[in-house]
């Protein structure tokens, strides 16, 4: 359960840039970044206090360093230029995860206003790097500042259909899942909590998983998205959940043949049910003929099942 100090700095962070960070998805992408910024200056802190080095911000990086932007010493004009060179720069840090240039691939600063910037890392700073769920659980309930409704008719599905759907179709530690539409990766979370549920032992969840379950299990939840935006969200909302390798492409599930070939055991998906203008233009591997894009949705997930199992789909 999440806790109203933690809902009330994501609040207050987004109150911070809205005014010049107008849009709400928008606003979840700079909030994500500089999250993922201070903790990744908090893994470094760590790393140092158990006799390690430095790794996300060393080198020609380490002038970056979380606590360079917060010292008293470093002005509003600086700190934005520091931070916005950073974030830009980031994702070709060769002494970072790929996972973390992943996620700063076109990151970049919106606005030019230092005292803006301020308020919204002193916020930021109230956040510390930990291993439980509670990191999870605030940037999913930062994620559902997102509406219900998105662009090109994506549209966010509850979190309690997808619950009840995860809990209906019950998936088990040795099933591979995917979701080609994964968005924020709302299926693939549910999917991961229900399982480590399942798996509960002395009443801590996944407790009953030997480390090459929970392994193999991690390398079994899998999603594509066309939205690079949608990828990064993804990507940093698996992590959070304690994924160190989340599997989630930019793949367009409908017109590239690419991963083709490939299987899973349950598949679910709430896909955008809207078409561009003359419709979808298909690779010719469907077993339907159809330009748009619901029914090839139901026909892809139809046809990647894994043989004599079953697919669901939200509407």
């Amino acid at each position: 359960m999440l806790d109203n100090v933690t809902k009330r700095r994501i609040d207050t962070a987004r109150d911070i840039l809205v005014g010049k960070v107008p849009d709400p998805k928008s606003q979840v992408e700079q909030i994500t970044i500089a999250l993922i910024y201070k903790f990744m200056d908090d893994m470094d802190a760590q790393a140092e206090e158990m006799g390690g080095k430095r790794s996300f911000f060393s080198g020609e990086y380490e002038k970056y360093g979380w606590a360079k932007l917060m010292s008293l010493g470093t002005g509003g004009h600086e700190a934005l230029n520091l931070y916005g060179e950073a974030i830009t720069t980031m994702n070709r840090n060769e002494g970072i995860p790929p996972l973390f240039r992943d996620i700063f691939k076109n990151a970049y600063l919106p606005y030019r206003d230092p005292e803006t910037l301020k308020s919204f890392l002193k916020i930021i700073n109230d956040f510390e790097y930990d291993h439980s769920e509670r990191l999870g659980d605030a940037f999913e309930y930062l994620l559902s500042v997102l509406g219900s409704q998105g662009d090109a008719g994506q549209f966010r599905t509850p979190r309690h259909i997808i619950d009840f759907m995860v809990e209906v179709i019950d998936p088990k530690k040795d099933e591979s899942i995917l979701d080609p539409a994964c968005g924020t990766a709302g299926f693939l979370i549910s999917s991961w909590k229900h399982v480590l549920k399942a798996n509960s032992k002395d009443g801590r969840k996944g407790a009953g998983l030997t480390p090459d379950e929970r392994k193999r299990l991690t390398e079994n939840i899998k999603g594509y998205d066309i939205s690079p935006d949608m990828v990064r969200l993804s990507l940093v909302n698996l992590y959070l959940h304690g994924f160190t390798d989340p599997h989630i492409s930019e793949y367009d599930t409908l017109t590239s043949e690419d991963n083709w070939n490939q299987y899973s055991d349950i598949i679910m998906a709430n896909p955008p049910f809207m078409s561009p203008k003359g419709g979808i233009k298909p690779h010719k591997r469907f077993s339907v003929q159809a330009k748009r894009s619901e029914v090839l949705f139901v026909d892809y997930i139809a046809e990647h099942l894994t043989p004599n199992l079953d697919f669901h789909v939200s509407n």
